[in-house]
């Protein structure tokens, strides 16, 4: 499994205004391609000097080649929106990991 990771740095000025577009539309937008089987939405705890706030989605692909068509087919118009809604107060990177194992106590 690959996990599409993008964390996200907000102005706290939009905050309000982003997370309902991320979790009414956005996420929602992402995961109705077809190419994700889920996806997480995590705030990142930690204290900013600016007051900016941190948060991290993850989104789950079952192959390397449903991310790369994600790339290919939708990435760009998706990120558009929010660069347009949003403009420089959103500032977000973007990473990829491979699960290696999972541990959890039952």
């Amino acid at each position: 499994m690959t996990v599409y990771n993008v964390t996200i740095n907000l102005d706290p000025s939009i905050h309000d205004q982003w997370m309902e577009w991320m979790q009414k539309k956005h996420i929602a937008e992402v995961l109705d391609t077809k190419l994700f089987i889920g996806a997480r939405l995590f705030k990142v705890r930690v204290d900013d000097p600016d007051g900016a706030l941190t948060y991290a989605v993850q989104y789950f692909a079952e192959t390397d080649e449903k991310l790369q068509t994600y790339y290919n087919d939708f990435a760009a118009k998706l990120r558009e929106e929010g660069k347009q809604k949003f403009g420089e107060k959103m500032l977000a990177f973007r990473t990829e990991l491979e699960l290696v194992n999972d541990f959890f106590i039952s």
